[in-house]
């Protein structure tokens, strides 16, 4: 890859064809659905918590790349992670999908920033964001 551009492409493309952690989840404690009656997109994020932590989290729906590899992403992300930093994560990713085509990427947001991508087509945010919704709704209950 010559450019970040092309990565983050490479990235969407690779979690879109091949999603981590998607299907059912035996044994999940913790479920929310959130659909995008715009487009049509629906994703039902399943954690197992224990304590504090994401022990195992999976999703499952259908919409387009953006959503499903949105979903592969954020499942990556939390596994291990602390329930309590959801929110700031969902909210992060909000921040990065609703900023200016140019404005920097935190570096800490890992293969979350190949999301950016949407900044120039403010009618695909909400692809990105529809897992992270889920995520939250479900650590919510």
């Amino acid at each position: 890859m010559s450019s970040p551009k092309q990565l983050y492409q490479a990235v969407i493309v690779d979690h879109d064809r091949q999603p981590r952690h998607h299907g059912p989840l035996a044994g999940a404690n913790r479920e929310a659905t959130i659909d995008n009656p715009m487009c049509g997109d629906v994703v039902t994020v399943r954690l197992i918590v224990e304590g504090d932590v994401v022990r195992d989290i999976a999703f499952e729906g259908h919409g387009c790349a953006l959503s499903r590899a949105a979903a592969s992403l954020m499942t990556e992300r939390v596994l291990g992670t602390p329930v309590s930093s959801l929110p700031s994560l969902a909210a992060d990713i909000d921040t990065l999908v609703s900023a200016a085509p140019e404005a920097a990427i935190d570096p800490a947001l890992g293969e979350l920033a190949a999301l950016a991508g949407v900044r120039h087509f403010k009618s695909r945010r909400t692809c990105v964001t529809l897992p992270f919704r889920a995520l939250v709704a479900a650590v919510s209950r």
